[in-house]
């Protein structure tokens, strides 16, 4: 028999497990306050429950939080979790201190359907979606939970492959009943799946990155084989079509590859493309990983590019790079060893 989680419910969902069981309506607030505010791990612990609901509840459901099994720490104070997802399956989240900044990287899918040449986590292929339950249980079980101050959902997998679930997610960390985060503390990354991208904009406020890294598209179909049906000419022309001037912010992520995307023929592109949006760019350091012939931008080269792109109007960045030493940083995460180890000693 399968087992059936509160955690990970919408305030309506839970709304509809009491009608079922016949428990009064305002149970479902009551147990959105243990599950996101109190952040219990039983349902015994829901004490203001009657004893026979609580015993009622116990028959059918868990809650369904379970902490990391392994953590690796960083020289820089960056630590990587890692979280089993399913019977077989694991996933990877980051945390990332920072002065009076803390962020955790949390993952969507295990695995990624988008092959990008660059990263670890397309290399691992794809092994399924997350549930919201999961997404949720990589920031509910952290250890640091109470110093966070921002998300980012740039772990494994693509969160606009896997809309439904994230946005059941991202609904209970910003509404008042789950952890009533401002949208401002949470950054969405995507390649920039077309429709998903739409429905995103539309149904919250959060912050949005575009994984961008080539202006040119026969060279971003190279690096990115989502180019193909997702160009990145045709998001940026949806992007246009929404105001970014206010509280939430556009940024595209560029990572500089030697010879390849650093140019200032390249910066030009960037500038053309982007042309009267309101948005900023991110470069980020590439980090080797096995088997792939890129190698990454002098910091001299990406101060130049930096430079000369924000001496144009447009706001640019260099991305700190954390956690590089435990394959935590950008475009290192990785579970495919975790599961071939868990497979040998089944």
């Amino acid at each position: 028999m399968s087992t059936h989680y509160l955690f990970g419910m919408t305030l309506a969902e839970l709304q509809q497990v009491a009608a079922e069981l016949g428990l009064p309506r305002f149970a479902a607030g009551q147990m959105a306050s243990w599950l996101y505010q109190k952040r219990v791990s039983s349902i015994d612990q829901m004490t203001n429950l009657s004893l026979k609901h609580r015993e009622l509840l116990k028959t059918h459901y868990e809650v369904g939080t379970c902490p990391p099994v392994e953590a690796m720490r960083s020289v820089d104070g960056t630590v990587k979790y890692l979280y089993r997802a399913a019977e077989t399956k694991f996933v990877e989240a980051v945390f990332i201190p920072d002065a009076d900044r803390a962020t955790l990287c949390v993952s969507s899918q295990v695995g990624c359907k988008m092959n990008c040449t660059f990263c670890m986590t397309g290399k691992q292929g794809f092994s399924g979606n997350l549930s919201a339950r999961e997404i949720l249980n990589q920031i509910q079980s952290l250890p640091e939970f109470p110093q966070l101050t921002n998300i980012v959902m740039m772990g494994m997998g693509e969160p606009l492959d896997n809309l439904d679930e994230v946005l059941r997610a991202l609904e209970i960390m910003t509404a008042s009943y789950g952890y009533g985060w401002s949208p401002k503390r949470i950054t969405l990354s995507s390649v920039g799946l077309r429709k998903g991208l739409k429905r995103f904009i539309e149904a919250c406020d959060c912050h949005l990155a575009i994984s961008l890294h080539a202006p040119i598209p026969a060279l971003r179909r190279e690096l990115m084989p989502a180019e193909k049906a997702f160009s990145i000419t045709e998001i940026v022309d949806l992007l246009r079509g929404y105001d970014f001037s206010k509280q939430r912010r556009l940024s595209f992520e560029y990572i500089l590859f030697k010879g390849v995307n650093d140019s200032l023929a390249h910066a030009k592109e960037l500038l053309k493309l982007l042309r009267g949006l309101d948005c900023r760019i991110n470069l980020i350091r590439f980090h080797a990983i096995p088997n792939v012939d890129l190698q990454g931008c002098e910091m001299e080269q990406m101060v130049a590019f930096r430079d000369y792109l924000t001496s144009h109007g447009l706001f640019t960045t260099i991305r700190a790079s954390r956690g590089e030493d435990i394959f935590a940083a950008c475009g290192m995460l990785s579970t495919k060893k975790q599961l071939e180890e868990h497979q040998l000693t089944l």
